[in-house]
């Protein structure tokens, strides 16, 4: 007809606009949870390698030194040895090529979760992981330096490997330097007779675990019942809120059976 223009087509109305815009934010509330959790699985499974790693490190420490385990740390003076790093204790050096299994992975940066990143320890490095140090190797202190002094367990003690903790994702909750407790890393785990939760639970509610044999498993910690306190006045909110529990199962026969060598 005269005065029309065939084809020609109009913009989007005001209303078509607002729909539009209305189910790309519906989209982004379903996807972007969606992409989180991917995300963090994908550091799960980084975190289970790097464990995976350092236990296959530990067990051929272990054969190099007539079947012991790894020692939590060494400590002739300056220098104290970790798993991890070495750490001059004159220089205030910390050295992560001089840790006990450096020399089996050839690796440092296997000893950090990208699930956790510790702003306030920054002297332990990229430390993200707990050692079972109280069953493993029990420290004492000892004169004339009153160093802390390993005595690591031999592995024929252990009686179930595949169900002794050695080393875990690991924090621990500073309740003493700051105003409100504050989520450090740790590289020791306690046990929970030790009234001190250290498992963190920094992958969707769950934590990485490594057992002596070697084998790593994914495990959901144990909480304080929520509303008490325990060991030396803790809440247990604070813990529960920074995910901190211990690892434990159903009728365990003791608190601390997946830890210790029965």
């Amino acid at each position: 007809m005269p005065g029309t223009r065939q084809g020609q087509r109009g913009g989007f109305t005001l209303i078509e606009l607002l729909v539009v815009i209305a189910i790309i934010a519906i989209l982004a509330a379903i996807l972007f949870p969606v992409f989180a959790q991917a995300r963090e699985k994908a550091r799960q499974a980084t975190c289970s390698s790097n464990l995976k790693q350092i236990g296959t490190a530990a067990l051929m420490y272990a054969e190099d030194y007539d079947e012991t385990v790894m020692p939590v740390q060494v400590a002739p003076d300056p220098l104290i040895f970790f798993w991890f790093a070495s750490y001059d204790r004159a220089a205030g050096v910390l050295d992560p090529t001089r840790g006990l299994v450096y020399p089996y992975v050839k690796n440092f940066q296997v000893h950090g979760c990208p699930s956790l990143r510790d702003v306030h320890r920054s002297s332990v490095g990229l430390a993200n992981y707990s050692y079972n140090y109280v069953y493993l190797s029990p420290l004492t202190y000892e004169p004339p330096s009153w160093d802390a002094v390993p005595h690591p367990v031999s592995l024929a003690a252990i009686s179930t490997p595949a169900e002794t903790v050695q080393l875990a994702d690991g924090a621990r909750l500073n309740t003493w330097s700051y105003a409100t407790p504050t989520l450090e890393t740790s590289v020791y785990l306690d046990p929970p007779s030790a009234d001190y939760p250290g498992f963190h639970a920094r992958h969707t509610d769950n934590g990485n675990v490594q057992w002596v044999d070697g084998h790593v498993k994914a495990w959901r910690p144990t909480y304080r019942a929520a509303g008490t306190t325990f060991g030396y006045g803790y809440l247990a909110d604070d813990f529960i809120r920074h995910r901190l529990g211990d690892i434990q199962r159903p009728g365990a026969a003791s608190a601390d059976e997946l830890y210790d060598l029965k």
